[in-house]
């Protein structure tokens, strides 16, 4: 290939990144500041698929896009606290829990969102970050998600409430030793149905990413399991927010590799370069596999059986 070739490959590459790669910025970051409290939440894809529903629709029917990006973080909020208040009851499994939310947030996604399916909503605006170029396809792969800058510094914000702030500091607590947030007074449950829907509020800003900017509609295969990645995605970050926007952009790296060399004529394994994300996340599971490495960074009560 050429040189130019190579830089429209590149950029192609760069800009799907970061198109691919908001949902899993915004999932991975809520799911973090989940298990930072000592909570797990295995029905993300649920969130994920209830919240990209919800805002479509949103969008759809008050013709205003943010109003959609609005009732997502609502929606996932709402499945999130559902789930932590399930969760607070007592022997009731985090995990068994999770995968019920998952088929609840999905069936019932599927069912109110067949309507949906042709319609189009509004979409988020986009940022054009290529205007130094004209050449279109510079613009086109420079041109990001205007919810994305909003995840960039979310991850920073949360980098540093979690370590600064009073609230961070009862979050790491509640996920670190249940019995020391307690010997101060705090209720653990509440820590942790607060922060499970604070984290479920961002992970449906995710859902609205989907549905109304990349691919940009609503139907029942949008999510492609980018919440349970996301999981995956959270381990791979070592429960840091910032680690989290870099893995964000890995996965969404592979995600693009596929698209990317298409748009510069290359067409052969297409299938194979989409199925690069999946990959990924086995080989993650795979190197984090020993308990030395899966342990490194964990919130201690995730290990205790509850």
């Amino acid at each position: 290939m050429s040189a130019e070739l190579w830089f429209d490959l590149l950029l192609a590459i760069v800009g799907g990144a970061v198109r691919v790669g908001t949902p899993f910025l915004f999932v991975s970051l809520g799911e973090c500041l989940t298990e930072k409290s000592g909570r797990i939440n295995l029905g993300l894809e649920g969130v994920l698929v209830f919240s990209a529903m919800a805002g479509f629709g949103g969008a759809y029917l008050s013709g205003s896009a943010w109003l959609g990006v609005l009732l997502a973080g609502v929606s996932g909020a709402a499945l999130a606290l559902l789930h932590g208040l399930l969760c607070s009851l007592p022997r009731v499994s985090d995990i068994a829990t999770g995968i019920a939310l998952m088929l609840l947030g999905a069936g019932l996604a599927f069912y109110l969102g067949k309507a949906l399916i042709q319609p189009q909503a509004p979409q988020i605006p986009s940022i054009g970050l290529g205007a130094w170029s004209s050449t279109p396809s510079v613009q086109s792969a420079l041109s990001i998600n205007a919810l994305f800058p909003l995840g960039v510094a979310l991850a920073f914000l949360l980098r540093w409430g979690l370590a600064n702030t009073r609230f961070g500091l009862i979050v790491r607590m509640a996920g670190d030793s249940s019995d020391a947030a307690r010997a101060l007074g705090y209720s653990v449950n509440a820590v942790r149905i607060a922060a499970t829907t604070v984290g479920g509020f961002i992970a449906g800003l995710g859902g609205a990413s989907l549905s109304l900017y990349y691919p940009g509609s609503w139907n029942e295969g949008l999510s492609s399991g980018q919440g349970l990645i996301a999981v995956a995605l959270v381990i791979f970050a070592r429960w840091r927010p910032l680690h989290c926007f870099g893995a964000a952009l890995l996965f969404g790296g592979a995600g693009a590799v596929g698209p990317a060399l298409q748009s510069v004529g290359i067409s052969g394994g297409t299938y194979l370069f989409n199925a690069m994300p999946y990959a990924l996340t086995l080989l993650i599971l795979v190197v984090t596999c020993s308990p030395q490495r899966s342990i490194k960074g964990a919130p201690l009560e995730l290990g205790m059986n509850r």
